[in-house]
């Protein structure tokens, strides 16, 4: 019995310890003409809805570990991304920025490792790119892809291709990393396609003027091209675990929904303006300081023991 309520100790101080140290997942969503970020939680409360303000047109986001990489399209003259931590701290509000960064009109991010992917408007009608960079904002490539019809955004897949959302060619396509084309138009026929999110060897797009999500094998394969609709201007959409949230810009709301396409809550989130992007924090992992502070709660409770 001893021995049994000893683990018990261990198990509730461990547990304790762990909730202490690690901060919960978040929803992150962009609103472009307040120019601001807010934050929420998983159940749809707000925790601060102007984490991160003052700027001009954030559209795209990405996380990486603690740090939040916003694309603002309208930062005169071409754009920025600025980095932020995920508690809404300025690290660099001009990360990347200025004639030959590369930039021009940034609309969405991806990162893979220490290099961030992002995707530009351009000016016109074959104007857009991809440039790549590091997490740091030293640029490597600035048209690393070139010639694409107003992207809207950009994913990785698991397998560490790229996939681009083309808003006027209506298109996704899928290209590697170093920027060669395995198929400029892996899937067409969209409509206004602005957002995509994965989960495993599924590809999800978001259909802005059609009002629907589509479901895809990342080979291009159509699973279901409505597989959810009657959505109201669906801008963004991110995946966490078997959920799939959905940026409504024209209701100003974030719904949840299953991978099945089933409603979880049409209204996670209401009463927005103009919310465009939408990023979420991974699962939170125990930091080295987490795991000490185990060790040391175990190690108490066993000598206690003796």
């Amino acid at each position: 019995m001893k021995t049994t309520k000893n683990v018990f100790r261990i198990t509730l101080a461990l547990t304790f310890c762990l909730a202490a140290t690690l901060k919960a997942q978040d929803i992150y969503v962009s609103f472009l003409n307040s120019g601001t970020i807010g934050e929420y939680g998983m159940n749809g409360s707000t925790v601060n809805a102007s984490l991160i303000s003052g700027l001009s047109w954030p559209y795209g986001m990405a996380i990486s570990g603690n740090d939040l990489f916003v694309a603002s399209e309208s930062t005169a003259p071409v754009g920025t991304v600025g980095e932020y931590t995920t508690a809404g701290a300025t690290v660099d509000a001009s990360l990347i920025s200025g004639i030959g960064s590369g930039l021009d009109y940034p609309t969405g991010i991806a990162i893979l490792g220490s290099y961030m992917f992002v995707v530009s408007e351009g000016s016109g009608y074959g104007s857009g790119t991809v440039a790549e960079y590091t997490t740091a904002g030293a640029t490597v490539r600035t048209q690393l892809i070139y010639g694409l019809d107003l992207p809207q955004a950009i994913a990785i897949s698991p397998g560490y291709n790229m996939y681009v959302a083309n808003g006027l060619g209506n298109t996704v396509g899928e290209y590697t990393t170093s920027g060669a084309p395995v198929n400029e138009a892996l899937i067409s026929g969209l409509n206004w396609p602005c957002s995509i999110a994965f989960s495993g060897n599924h590809l999800f797009v978001a259909n802005l003027y059609a009002g629907s999500i589509g479901e895809y094998t990342t080979s291009g394969a159509t699973i279901n091209a409505s597989l959810i609709s009657g959505l109201n201007a669906p801008a963004g959409i991110a995946i966490s675990g078997n959920d799939l949230f959905v940026v409504n810009e024209g209701s100003g709301t974030v719904g949840e929904y299953g991978l099945d396409g089933s409603t979880v809550n049409a209204s996670l989130i209401s009463g927005l303006w103009d919310p465009v992007g939408i990023a979420i924090s991974p699962v939170p992992e125990p930091s080295a300081g987490a795991l000490a502070g185990l060790s040391a709660a175990a190690l108490w409770l066993l000598r206690r023991r003796k």
